[in-house]
């Protein structure tokens, strides 16, 4: 020991791999910062030949335009930064529909994928890989142009059960208004989501001290529900008013209507990515060895406890990963709402460009919030993925 002590000692630092693994690094963070200065001095200097200098004032200007659909008050008399507030949000409502709803849709292929049924293995197989291997900028014109465009025009719409109007203006499906005693109802609400924490953790703790698995999940959504459906008609008015959706002339009022713009981006993503959703689950599956399966049919769960407590687990330490670079993609792919005429944030912003001439600010803004979407995204999914991960001693 005192012998390898001495020789450790004597080797010179440029024969160290430690230390030159370190000095390595070192220069590598310096050369960057080198090549970076060097691109932003350039950009610089290439600005102020032109007259123009970096700042971000100019969001407080008058925008002029108009945004076709906004989820806040918003007009040509506002200032440029609420109108890139306008595109966020929608990006921001695009991204959580499509996220939520390839998810479920996904799982469902997936399941279908490993069905004995011939048909809905063959049916789920034909798919995931007709629209696996589609450009999905090809994808998101071709559903937009052939599918929504091509609706019945309004006098003539389509109406599914429930009031839900089918037009090539738009989707109309029934609406509920706030009455006066909404405030209450919400407060009802947030009283349920606290009832709804309470017997999640309470269900969590009996199923580690019993070993025993209830439906956390299913009881702590029904805690909600019921919460929400004792205050609906406990209160003396309905805290909602539905409006259902009204043919009148060549226009559609009442309801909520649904933009085709809106509808053909936010569907298209859910059905792109939905299918790599599906092959993630899939494999994941398939990771988990038949053995288990086996045994806990020879326990004498059936086929629902042996996927909902043997092969779901097991198969979400597979699914994670992956999946988390599937959600990555959907957010990022909402830009392609320019090709359908979205008014999302690259839409917007590429407007603003447009007026302003500010094309370093709009951009590196578009880049750090996608950035930052992205970031949000992966720590979310990597928190969870530590909690679900097997822990090895």
């Amino acid at each position: 020991m005192q012998e390898s002590a001495q020789q450790k000692a004597t080797i010179p630092f440029w024969r160290d791999e430690r230390i030159l693994n370190i000095l390595g690094q070192v220069a590598f963070i310096i050369g960057l910062l080198f090549v970076g200065s060097l691109i932003y001095q350039n950009m610089k200097a290439g600005l102020a030949r032109q007259g123009i200098t970096l700042t971000y004032s100019f969001l407080n200007g008058i925008s002029g335009f108009d945004i076709s659909e906004t989820l806040f008050t918003y007009s040509r008399t506002s200032s440029y930064w609420q109108a890139y507030q306008v595109g966020l949000l929608n990006t921001l409502s695009v991204s959580i529909v499509g996220v939520v709803a390839s998810t479920a849709f996904g799982v469902i292929l997936g399941v279908a994928r490993l069905s004995t049924n011939f048909l809905i293995n063959r049916l789920a197989a034909f798919y995931l890989e007709l629209i696996r291997n589609l450009s999905l900028l090809v994808f998101l014109i071709f559903w937009y142009l052939g599918v929504f465009l091509k609706l019945p025009r309004v006098r003539e719409a389509v109406v599914w059960p429930g009031n839900i109007f089918l037009t090539n203006r738009g989707v109309g499906i029934p609406w509920g208004l706030p009455t006066d005693s909404y405030p209450t109802f919400r407060l009802i609400l947030i009283v349920g989501l606290v009832l709804a924490v309470v017997v999640f953790f309470v269900l969590r703790s009996y199923s580690r001290r019993t070993g025993r698995a209830p439906l956390t999940t299913l009881w702590t959504f029904l805690t909600v529900l019921s919460v929400a459906l004792i205050g609906w008609f406990v209160l003396p008015e309905k805290p909602l008013a539905f409006d259902a959706p009204v043919i009148e002339g060549l226009n559609m009022t009442g309801g909520k209507v649904l933009s085709p713009e809106f509808m053909a981006l936010t569907s298209g993503l859910v059905l792109y990515t939905s299918a790599f959703i599906g092959e993630v689950v899939r494999s994941g599956i398939l990771s988990v060895s038949k053995g288990q399966v086996e045994a806990s049919r020879a326990l004498g769960l059936n086929g629902f406890q042996t996927l909902r407590l043997i092969v779901f687990p097991q198969a979400l330490r597979v699914i994670i990963p992956p999946l988390t670079s599937q959600y990555l993609n959907l957010i990022k792919n909402s830009s392609l709402a320019i090709a359908v005429g979205y008014p999302d944030l690259f839409y917007v912003s590429n407007t603003i460009q447009n007026q302003t001439g500010r094309a370093v600010e709009m951009i590196s803004m578009v880049m750090l919030t996608y950035l930052l979407f992205s970031l949000i995204t992966s720590v979310f999914m990597n928190w969870y993925n530590q909690r679900i991960k097997l822990v090895e001693r």
